[in-house]
């Protein structure tokens, strides 16, 4: 083995500290403390223990962290003064974390582990440190252990004891009070603790990561499910393949097996499917396959278990084995703990999680998940008229119905035309095939209409031998004397030949047929009428058609257009048509004129009448209420809410769009259910200040198109919008999960689409402090834009990549981008603040590395080019206030430049004035030139000086929207003064503007401008 070098060994501890957390981190520190062992230097041997530590804690091996600390406290107890004050705090510190891994590791007797605390206690009282750790490690032993008497002892010892330095960040102890109080059965309490932190007031390195995720399940079991589904959203994303928070994703895929989400659940799982071998540290383990093994569980009682999951050592593993091996695993491990612990508890709480009931039934969650497929077997539990209830919009209660009743409820919702007659004719089916024996046959006329219910199925499905099922079904109906029957089955076979492509002429016999047979009942019949209305109306609506099939054939082999000035291509007949069945049914059919009305909107909107459509579908829409029969006013409502946006009349919109949610309740199509709600959320989001309205009509969106099957189309288009109204609603992190899981399937609708949807998502990148990533969606969308004839939308895409690259501390690739993103706006020629703002960025990058006189030349140069720039655009528009703002910002930061110029070359370093383009760049790195003489520097100063009095001067004159830009130039100028030892003339440009201030009226001078000035003042001249 070759021999590192000290250089090699520090150098190594340098990058071990930026690694990524997990077990290749730890095996290098491992390496190094190795290493600087053997090279005998006891400092450098510290350090790399103090490394090795560290590497443990935040990795799933942090049980391991035990031997490199006591070999480290070895060292001290050695010789402490060869431990600064930083170092000596440091291994204080990481007691801390050694009293929980001894807590936490079975394999520590449990007298060892009650040493280690007294140990802890004792060395902490010597160093003059509060016994509040102290406390809290005993309370978490003692709650272990059973011995509650002692753990709430400890924990009001805990609370008592005042923090000092070595506390724990407030952030992590409200997590541990509130787990505390979860365990004691108080979810309000620990909510209440928790809340600083979940709101971001508290946060440290790993908070609200583990609040958030322990936030879950007392939040639903408090009934909040809006807010445990947000923490979920949040919590996951920070979480996600972080070793030190496999505890937390346990909670994430426990909760999603908890609230009917097992597919998202299995997804969670498999991006962690690394991670599900035994883990060094138990208790981790214990934790995170608990939080698996629920969901294991739970896809197995809804008939998953022979689903592919996820290899464990090695071996691919289906549900229900990976179930298997995690919980003799985790048993194995919670029984160590009661036999170190001397109770059951362990183990208890173990059985107790894994056998935890869903706590909602269905809880959409937004994301993109994909849908299981069909179970092994009957769900565990789950009756058939439940399951058809839930499933296909069946009422509730029609398992408690007796046949008869059962079947007279489904004809009366068939003759109805309500949306549940399917569902409750499918339970109905289900009676008869579960009959024990023949004599149990029902009546002829019920299989019949269960004949007729399943021909009719085919006909919807377009299967081939649809018309044959339909005629055998007129002819049992015919049999059995039920006339009006058979003559709507009639109509159906015309319908059916029609969808299935038959020749015009059949097909108008067909329809001729039905008319006669409605018409030829008798007079008597209740339903004669009813059934002359709705041939005649099937009859309107495929003539029109069969028109169009026979006017483009007739176009397709060179015919010519005989429609005179003025007419519409057939919908002139259609209209007349139409209108005639209106003035004739009127009185005897309401929901089909309403149909006639709904279509005849349709053919004004076609016409280019939105008008007149709006009419049309409202009157239509009240029609079908007034008949008793909602659901059927939600598609022209719908229709008519998106019309009148159109036409900008956006409170009738919103009106129709939440009509059409209302009549939509008994509405049992999954599709039409997502469009509703899809529509209504677009609306809300337009109108501006419903943000929350808009995400939970568009999170139901996306449920109902799931469940639809079409998760890739309506249900991307309603998470996109979910994720607008997240934004809106000033919720990111949740806006770019949603957004990331719809991705795939929203950049397949069109290159428009993609550019926008990666643009958005690279901006809630950015807002999350997420810069290479955001990079890359930004220079992914630029790409879709290089062949677009206008430019413009790749020079944008470029800029903010540039500046998300710089964000991200790539400054070559920032440069480049920059640099591309100059060329296209030049080209366009009218983005005259975009190329400015670019040559600003350029220009600051520019000092990144080093600030030399030749590095500030060049940044001068870039903005004098900028200045430039804005003067010939203000030579066409002198007014335009963005052009003079810029081109005061320009002068302004140019001022910085110079001063980071002096600050950088001379020897007090001084930087009073930061840059506004936020790179926060240690001056002169690289080699230090020599410091600039005297004369140059008082040149550099009145230079600097001159430019923030121009700027302000500009700034003035664009008023109070500018007010705290002026004050920079004048606070920048002031101190510039005072440097050149006149800070008269700096506390003068104040008084000015005191003196100016005052003139005003009071209610024009902002009220932290006096103050400010005043303040300035008083250092100036102190």
């Amino acid at each position: 083995m070759t021999t590192l070098t000290r250089e090699e060994i520090v150098r190594g501890l340098t990058e071990n500290r930026e690694a990524p957390n997990g077990a290749a981190r730890n095996a290098h520190a491992e390496a190094l403390a190795g290493a600087a062992e053997a090279h005998g230097d006891r400092e450098l041997f510290r350090e790399a223990l103090d490394n090795l530590i560290n590497a443990y804690l935040y990795s799933a091996e942090s049980s391991k962290m035990l031997v490199p600390f006591a070999r480290l406290l070895q060292e001290y107890d050695k010789d402490p003064a060869a431990f600064s004050e930083w170092d000596a705090h440091s291994l204080f510190w990481q007691f801390k974390w050694v009293a929980s891994a001894i807590s936490d590791s079975p394999g520590i007797p449990l007298d060892s582990a009650t040493g280690w605390l007294e140990e802890m206690e004792r060395r902490y009282r010597i160093a003059g440190y509060s016994e509040r750790p102290v406390r809290e490690a005993e309370m978490w032993l003692a709650h272990a252990t059973g011995d509650d008497a002692r753990a709430d002892r400890a924990f009001r010892r805990w609370l008592d004891a005042e923090r000092d330095d070595m506390s724990d960040c407030q952030a992590c102890e409200l997590c541990g009070q509130g787990q505390y109080a979860v365990l004691h059965g108080d979810d309000a309490e620990a909510m209440q603790l928790w809340q600083p932190v979940l709101a971001g007031e508290l946060t440290c390195a790993e908070e609200p990561h583990r609040v958030l995720a322990t936030s879950l399940l007392p939040l639903l079991r408090l009934g909040r499910a809006d807010e445990a589904r947000a923490n979920h959203l949040r919590g996951y994303r920070m979480a996600r393949g972080n070793e030190s928070l496999l505890p937390s994703v346990g909670r994430h895929i426990e909760f999603c097996a908890l609230t009917g989400n097992e597919s998202r659940g299995l997804e969670i799982l498999a991006e962690h499917a690394a991670h599900v071998s035994p883990l060094a540290n138990l208790d981790d383990r214990l934790a995170f396959h608990g939080g698996i093994l629920v969901l294991l569980r739970r896809l197995r009682d809804l008939g998953h278990g022979s689903l592919p999951s996820v290899a464990y050592e090695g071996s691919p593993r289906t549900v229900s084995e990976l179930y298997e091996v995690l919980h003799a695993g985790c048993l194995d491990i919670a029984r160590q703990f009661d036999a170190r612990n001397g109770t059951t508890r362990t183990s208890d709480r173990f059985l107790d999680r894994v056998g935890r009931k869903p706590l909602v039934a269905a809880l959409p969650l937004g994301v993109r998940s994909a849908q299981l497929p069909p179970p092994d077997a009957a769900p565990t539990g789950a009756g058939t008229a439940a399951a058809v209830g839930a499933a296909d919009g069946a009422p509730a209660d029609a398992a408690s119905d007796g046949f008869d009743a059962l079947v007279e409820r489904a004809r009366k919702a068939r003759d109805l035309g309500h949306p549940g007659a399917d569902a409750l004719w499918a339970e109905v089916a289900v009676r008869v095939d579960a009959r024990p024996d023949a004599a149990q046959e029902p009546d002829a006329l019920v299989l019949a209409d269960l004949a007729d219910q399943r021909a009719l199925a085919a006909a919807r499905a377009g299967e081939a031998g649809a018309q044959e099922l339909l005629a055998a079904v007129r002819d049992r109906y015919r049999a059995l004397g039920r006339a009006e029957r058979a003559a709507l089955a009639e109509l159906r076979t015309a319908g059916a030949a029609a969808q299935s492509g038959a020749a015009p002429v059949q097909v108008r016999s067909l329809f001729a047929a039905a008319l006669r047979a409605a018409e030829a009942l008798d007079p008597a019949e209740p339903l004669r009428a009813r059934r002359i209305a709705l041939a005649e109306l099937s009859t309107i609506r495929v003539e029109s058609y069969l028109r169009s099939l026979e006017e483009a054939a007739g176009e397709e082999h060179g015919g010519h257009d005989h429609h005179g000035p003025g007419e519409d291509h057939g919908h002139g007949e259609l209209v007349a048509e139409l209108t005639a069945f209106i003035a004739s049914h009127g009185d005897t059919a309401a929901d089909l004129v309403a149909e006639a009305e709904e279509m005849l909107g349709r053919v004004a909107l076609a016409q280019g009448d939105p008008e007149r459509a709006t009419d049309l579908l409202a009157t239509c829409a009240d029609r079908a209420i007034g008949a008793g029969r909602p659901w059927q006013a939600v598609d022209p409502l719908v229709l008519r809410a998106g019309l009148l946006m159109s036409l900008d009349r956006v409170e009738e919109a919103e009106a129709a769009a939440r009509s059409a949610l209302d009549h939509a309740a008994e509405v049992t199509d999954a599709e039409a259910q997502g469009v509703v709600r899809l529509t209504l959320a677009d609306l809300l989001l337009r109108r501006g200040g419903a943000a929350p309205e808009a995400a939970s009509h568009a999170l139901a969106a996306t449920h109902w198109f799931d469940r639809a099957g079409l998760a890739a189309d309506g249900g991307a288009q309603a998470r996109l919008l979910l994720a607008r109204a997240y934004t809106a609603d000033g919720r990111a992190a949740e806006a770019a999960e949603v957004l990331q899981s719809a991705l795939p399937d929203l950049l397949e609708h069109g290159d428009q689409q993609a550019v926008f949807v990666r643009e958005f998502l690279g901006d809630l990148l950015r807002r999350l402090n997420e810069p290479r990533p955001a990079a890359e969606q930004y220079l992914l969308a630029a790409k879709l834009t290089e062949d677009w004839e206008d430019p413009r939308p790749q020079a944008g895409l470029a800029q903010s990549a540039a500046d998300a690259l710089s964000d991200a501390g790539l400054p070559e690739e920032a440069v480049a981008a920059y640099e591309r993103a100059l060329e296209l706006h030049r080209r366009t020629g009218g983005a005259p603040v975009a190329e400015v703002r670019v040559l600003r960025s350029l220009a600051w990058l520019g000092l990144r590395e080093e600030v030399t006189a030749a590095t500030v030349e060049e940044a001068r140069g870039r903005m004098d080019d900028a200045a430039a720039v804005l003067e010939a655009a203000l030579a066409t528009d002198p007014e335009a206030p963005e052009l003079r703002s810029e081109l005061a910002q320009t002068w302004h930061q140019l001022a910085q430049v110079l001063d980071r110029h002096v600050s950088a070359n001379q020897d007090d370093g001084d930087d009073d004035e930061g840059d506004e383009d936020g790179l926060d760049t240690a001056p002169g790195q690289g080699v230090r030139p020599a410091p600039l003489d005297p004369a140059t520097v008082d040149a550099l100063r009145l230079e600097e000086i001159d430019l923030w009095d121009r700027a302000s001067r500009v700034y003035a004159e664009l008023g109070p929207d500018h007010l705290r830009d002026r004050f920079q130039c004048l606070n920048n100028a002031a101190w510039t003064e005072h440097e050149r030892d006149d800070a008269a003339a700096g506390a003068a440009r104040f008084r000015a503007l005191i003196d100016e201030a005052r003139s005003l009226p009071e209610d024009e001078v902002p009220e932290w401008l006096l103050p400010s000035a005043e303040r300035v003042i008083a250092q100036l001249e102190g």
